[in-house]
């Protein structure tokens, strides 16, 4: 049954202080920015809030800030915006590449950056690759600005530390301070407009032969978008041989948690994660 327009109120915020004022108020306002997620609980009529503040036109929250040590993104950023922005082409193309896995043109045209972060799905697109860029969130209110690490972010499945009258502001992601070798791979039923089954985010600084450092993040493999340091632990500051590798593959397994569900099942997540980390290993030898 579809939803009844009349029963839902909507508001838009002209800038940063206003949006903050709204979901203050103790009014039950719950922000909306490009409404690709919530839409479709609106049209099915599951979407439980009936006040709605749209903050997709906050000039704040639009914009690419750079600083020497830092990329700052605004939350409101779409993904067509990540895929045109230059800054982010140039030194972090994994997100401009999980932008363009993310929906049809129309979606990405709407679709947020913060809004793929607090919509919390661990399929999110986007996940995986801040994980690997070891992201930093600015959450908002009339109280003040807290900074977390995107690793902390997610609690457990659609939980996050996120309070109802805060605002996912800036994503925080450091510039790189080498040569740091990327990969990302995203797997669905389609190269299209599907939702992940597996992906996979990864970074990683070598020399001769050496894991000097390394970052991988998967999707859709665990209750949350999943940082796996305990992969990365067997990896970080050894040199890549063919032991070491199902070393890292046996760790992987006992680290996710993929279940069964009406995408796919738990065993080939599970043998489509361990061919993903061979893959990206075998890309830095």
């Amino acid at each position: 049954m579809r939803s009844f327009v009349p029963e839902y109120d909507l508001i838009a915020a002209k800038h940063l202080p206003e949006a903050l004022h709204i979901l203050s108020s103790g009014e039950g306002w719950r922000p909306i920015a490009g409404g690709t997620d919530l839409m479709v609980l609106f049209n099915a009529g599951k979407l439980p809030w009936r006040r709605l503040a749209s903050v997709s036109e906050t000039e704040e929250l639009r914009r690419v800030v750079t600083s020497s040590d830092c990329v700052s993104i605004g939350a409101a950023i779409t993904y067509s915006e990540i895929r045109q922005s230059p800054i982010l082409q140039a030194e972090f193309p994994l997100l401009c590449q999980s932008a363009s896995w993310t929906g049809s043109i129309a979606n990405q045209n709407r679709g947020t950056l913060g809004g793929n972060i607090a919509n919390a799905s661990p399929a999110a697109d986007s996940a995986p690759v801040l994980l690997a860029y070891d992201a930093e969130l600015e959450l908002r209110s009339v109280g003040g600005t807290r900074l977390i690490p995107y690793a902390e972010f997610h609690l457990g499945y659609k939980s996050m530390q996120l309070r109802e009258d805060e605002l996912i502001v800036q994503i925080h992601l450091p510039r790189p301070l080498c040569d740091v070798r990327q990969y990302g791979r995203k797997v669905g039923t389609r190269k299209a407009q599907a939702i992940s089954k597996v992906s996979l985010a990864a970074t990683a600084v070598v020399e001769n032969g050496t894991i000097i450092d390394v970052r991988i993040a998967m999707g859709s493999v665990a209750p949350v978008p999943l940082r796996c340091q305990e992969t990365e632990a067997v990896l970080r500051g050894e040199r890549l041989t063919p032991t070491l590798q199902a070393r890292a593959r046996d760790t992987l397994l006992r680290e996710i948690q993929p279940i069964s569900d009406i995408r796919s099942t738990s065993e080939y997540r599970a043998m489509v994660a361990a061919n993903l980390l061979g893959e990206y290993l075998e890309s830095l030898s």
